[in-house]
């Protein structure tokens, strides 16, 4: 059986955040600023900083790689951005230091706070028009509209082909940096918040808080068992600085039923994810909308008038949701071209059973809408919605 759960499973590897003294070398803690290897006072990128940029700079336009970051990264844009900063003291070496160490990168671009959209825009438009099929510097995403939820409904009532359903969105807390830029201090003030206004839900969405901090091993054994529990950043996250202070202000909230789970300052500020086996896409929607309702009342979200809702990672702008399937198809995966003609009809992506570039394991796939940008919630979701039937409804024709 496969798990509803998150897919990136695994044991957080719970180590203590580096005394003060071992920190960003000559920067006051805090108050920190962005940009930690540049100068955190005044309104100059460091000599330091520039040295690290143009080198990396030249390393990545002589490479095979075949990232976002290196397709619209044009020696024009580059000494445009170069010198330029963000009022958190974010730099351009800041957004693209992954992509730059990571040449096998998908896009290598992170934004380390919300003015980095505006400040670098030059390369972000063109990455995000690039990923989001289209979504250009003149569109505006639409407001948010969850929709009439009584339209959807259970994609597989026979409970034949679809395992487990997920929705996820993600939202940034107005008032706050990104990973990169955030100090300890700010992360232990975020989870303070996170942690009491999710105590506060009510009926199916009550549940309990769980700080990594200080975990004890049998919580911790008992979110392994239920896959809950997330891991240290990988490779890209670690060298977007986003892994500070680990794991200090991140922590696991699930509801009594655990059909309802928040991460807290995992790669975003928040992530909240509903999920349950079977196919009832209805009930999981319906469980996101009302506690991102019930949620938003509490906690601010940062918002942008054009790109809709803020992430860290530019693939999630907009909606910011996601909405997947684990899903059997044998007949339709043993013409693996089929499978991707009909997802490709109706904008849905075809992953392994744990996500991206893994496998499908007998025969499961995981299955969720493409686009974020430039549609409300509910059409992202009415068209995995609308996808997953016509793959059901072929698959059981042949």
């Amino acid at each position: 059986m496969v798990c509803p759960g998150p897919l990136r499973w695994a044991l957080c590897r719970l180590r203590p955040a580096a005394p003060a003294s071992a920190r960003l070398p000559g920067l006051p803690v805090p108050p920190a600023r962005c940009g930690w290897l540049s100068s955190a006072v005044g309104n100059m990128v460091d000599a330091a900083v520039l040295e690290k940029l143009e080198a990396g700079f030249k390393k990545l336009a002589a490479s095979d790689s075949k990232s976002l970051l290196k397709k619209y990264l044009t020696q024009e844009v580059f000494d445009a951005l170069k010198t330029k900063k963000t009022s958190f003291g974010s730099t351009l070496l800041d957004c693209i230091q992954s992509g730059l160490e990571n040449h096998d990168s998908g896009v290598g671009i992170y934004a380390p706070d919300a003015e980095a959209y505006s400040v670098f825009a030059d390369l972000f438009d063109p990455i995000i028009e690039d990923y989001h099929k289209g979504f250009k510097k003149t569109d505006k995403h639409p407001p948010k509209n969850w929709g009439d939820v009584e339209t959807l409904s259970d994609v597989d009532p026979t409970g034949e082909y679809v395992v487990s359903t997920r929705v996820r969105c993600g939202r940034s807390m107005e008032g706050y940096p990104f990973n990169p830029c955030l100090t300890e201090a700010q992360y232990a003030e975020m989870q303070d918040k996170v942690s009491s206004t999710l105590s506060g839900l009510e009926g199916e969405l009550k549940g309990t808080y769980y700080p990594l901090q200080g975990m004890t091993k049998e919580v911790q054994q008992k979110l392994i068992d239920d896959h809950f529990l997330f891991k240290e950043g990988d490779r890209f996250l670690q060298t977007a600085n986003a892994c500070r202070f680990w794991p200090v202000g991140r922590g696991i909230f699930h509801n009594d039923t655990k059909t309802f789970l928040v991460w807290c300052n995992e790669e975003d500020h928040l992530r909240l994810i509903s999920m349950q086996m079977g196919g009832n896409l209805k009930e999981v929607y319906a469980r996101l909308v009302k506690a991102v309702n019930d949620i938003e009342k509490r906690v601010p979200f940062s918002h942008h008038d054009r790109l809709g809702f803020l992430t860290f990672c530019p693939t999630n702008l907009g909606t910011t949701v996601r909405a997947s399937v684990h899903i059997k198809v044998p007949k339709l995966a043993a013409n693996k071209e089929k499978l991707e003609e009909v997802a490709a009809k109706y904008n849905l992506q075809v992953r392994g059973t744990r996500g991206e570039h893994t496998e499908a394991e007998g025969g499961v796939y995981d299955i969720s809408n493409k686009r974020r940008m430039g549609l409300t919630e509910y059409d992202a979701v009415k068209e995995m919605h609308d996808g997953i039937k016509e793959l059901i409804k072929i698959e059981s024709s042949l």
